[in-house]
């Protein structure tokens, strides 16, 4: 395919972000591309002559939606963002890791020069499966639905107390929880909070869903991986607290009263995510992980 069109997102709040940024617009001038930007970051950008003579400016909407591909200059939290912008249209997204861990990054800051290997047509997209969530109040009428790349995270907020949790699989009831919370995680999501909760690093070319609960009240509680054709929904059968909450990739956050379920399913939609080198998942795990694979 082609590159012609591409989107630059970063917070251009930030010195070293927005420098960055001039970097890369400067090194793609060179080759055959339209570069464009965001209009609610204008004012930011302007500030930087050098960046501000390289891009062109479009409505956020049309930016996640018309480019070839976005490159995210940021962490892994700044990813997780444009994933969910470019869900609808499926762009693939490319990271340079400005962040403390960037996991899901291709490159580092330092390493400009590998772009371009995207107009020589050398690299490959890696699809990344996702989360749908859907919050049923009382388990019947839909009130709100999302989508996830690393994780559904039901918890008591920012008051860490113990909850009650009832997880089942399609028609099945599976078990009861007692804990701090639940974390749902897809391939991708393994490697982030549920690995910090205990849960199992899962190679993203797997097909599964995991569920780890968070500083579990029982000796049985362990996570447990299910098929990515699963249906789970984990009811809030909690009784002290008035609500609970529902956070989807860190960012987004719905209320959970008592009665209402949480159903989450693999979606029809995934993440793209471009790959310029030829290392391999657990060499990725190894160099940022640090664990000594």
């Amino acid at each position: 395919m082609a590159i012609e069109k591409i989107g630059l997102v970063t917070n251009f709040n930030i010195r070293e972000k927005s420098e960055a940024a001039a970097k890369v617009a400067a090194f793609l001038s060179s080759y055959p591309c339209n570069i464009y930007a965001s209009e609610l970051m204008k004012e930011k950008i302007l500030r930087s002559a050098v960046l501000a003579e390289k891009v062109k400016f479009i409505p956020n909407s049309t930016l996640y939606r018309d480019m070839d591909v976005i490159i995210v200059l940021g962490g892994d939290g700044s990813i997780l963002s444009a994933a969910r912008y470019c869900l609808s249209s499926g762009i693939p997204i490319l990271g340079i890791n400005l962040g403390r861990l960037g996991y899901m990054a291709e490159m580092e800051a330092d390493e400009i020069e590998m772009l371009s290997r995207l107009f020589k047509e050398e690299y490959r997209i890696e699809e990344r499966s996702m989360l749908d969530v859907s919050v049923l109040r009382r388990g019947k009428q839909l009130v709100n639905r999302a989508s996830a790349l690393n994780d559904a995270v039901i918890s008591n907020g920012s008051i860490a107390r113990m909850i009650d949790l009832e997880l089942s699989e399609g028609e099945s009831f599976v078990t009861t929880y007692r804990a701090d919370g639940l974390i749902l995680a897809t391939p991708t999501g393994s490697t982030a909070y549920s690995m910090s909760a205990g849960g199992p690093v899962i190679d993203p070319k797997m097909k599964c869903i995991c569920v780890t609960p968070i500083c579990s009240h029982t000796l049985a509680a362990r996570p447990i991986v299910f098929s990515d054709n699963a249906v789970l929904s984990v009811r809030n059968i909690c009784e002290r607290e008035k609500n609970l909450y529902l956070t989807l990739d860190g960012k987004v956050n719905f209320e959970i009263y008592r009665g209402d379920t949480v159903r989450v399913r693999r979606s029809d939609s995934y993440t793209k995510l471009i790959r310029l080198k030829e290392r391999g998942f657990y060499n990725t795990l190894h160099s940022k992980m640090n664990t000594g694979i």
